[in-house]
């Protein structure tokens, strides 16, 4: 059995208060490679099925007249001019090879795969190297992970959430994610996603007591309970090491959840 490694829990000030050991669970050796499996099927489940009807550019007199009359064979309307119909390639033809809505695009992945890839995402969250190499700005974090007193779940003004984050340090994150939103326009732009921003500081909680719509207004800051995670808030784009902050009570909850035999 690893030693439990010791923690400092910080007050909305920013000054420490009391200490408390990690779960076992952020011992739990890093895996990107399960945690990019995981991520990728969390995702497919999302995507919307699509497909055409099988009539679509079939509803048409158009028909093919044969040869000897010095023009294609391609299938053309009746009447004079015909145009071209009801071939593949053509105005108002069928596509030659259209989606269909019974293709299978939902993955599914292992239980005890999926477990063990949670719990790399959530010991990734405690390695400052991984935290760093994701982006994250962490020079005026007093530590990784940062645990926080439970305090913060009680918030419930814009303005006192983050008036805690700049007292922890987190605000150069925040200004990083203001920083890097911009419109996407000429090569690149993608349908539907106008502008492009960054991935900010995660905040899990216990008990929601006003803090998630406290923190909705905050660019990049999201908020979770301890039983909703899932490895895309912990490693979103499938890279482990998003900057989180715990509070005490979640540690708590998170030691019952992972017991001493669940932790490979």
């Amino acid at each position: 059995m690893p030693t439990q490694k010791t923690v400092v829990i910080y007050d909305l000030q920013g000054n420490p208060t009391t200490k408390t050991a990690l779960p076992t669970v952020f011992a739990t050796p890093l895996r990107p490679d399960v945690i990019k499996r995981a991520v990728l099927t969390i995702q497919s489940h999302k995507r919307q099925p699509q497909g055409r009807n099988p009539m679509a550019g079939k509803r048409t007199t158009a028909e093919s007249r044969g040869t000897g009359m010095g023009i294609s064979r391609i299938p053309r309307t009746k009447g004079g001019g015909g145009r071209c119909a009801l071939a593949p390639s053509t105005v108002g033809g069928r596509q030659p090879q259209p989606p269909t809505s019974a293709k299978k695009i939902a993955r599914r992945i292992p239980k005890k795969e999926s477990r063990l890839a949670l719990q790399s995402a959530i010991a990734a969250t405690a390695s400052k190297e991984t935290v760093a190499q994701r982006g994250h700005a962490i020079i005026n974090i007093p530590q990784i992970p940062l645990i926080v007193t439970d305090k913060i779940q009680e918030l419930t003004q814009t303005k006192q959430v983050t008036e805690a984050l700049t007292n922890l340090g987190v605000l150069p994150d925040i200004q990083r994610v203001k920083a890097s939103k911009h419109v996407r326009a000429g090569k690149g732009k993608r349908r539907g996603r106008k502008t492009k921003q960054a991935t900010g500081p995660l905040i899990v909680i216990a008990e929601n007591h006003g803090l998630t719509k406290a923190a909705n207004n905050i660019p990049g800051v999201q908020v979770s309970k301890v039983n909703d995670l899932n490895p895309e808030m912990l490693a979103p784009g499938t890279h482990p090491g998003r900057l989180t902050l715990w509070t005490n009570s979640a540690l708590e909850r998170l030691a019952k959840i992972y017991s001493k035999g669940d932790t490979p």
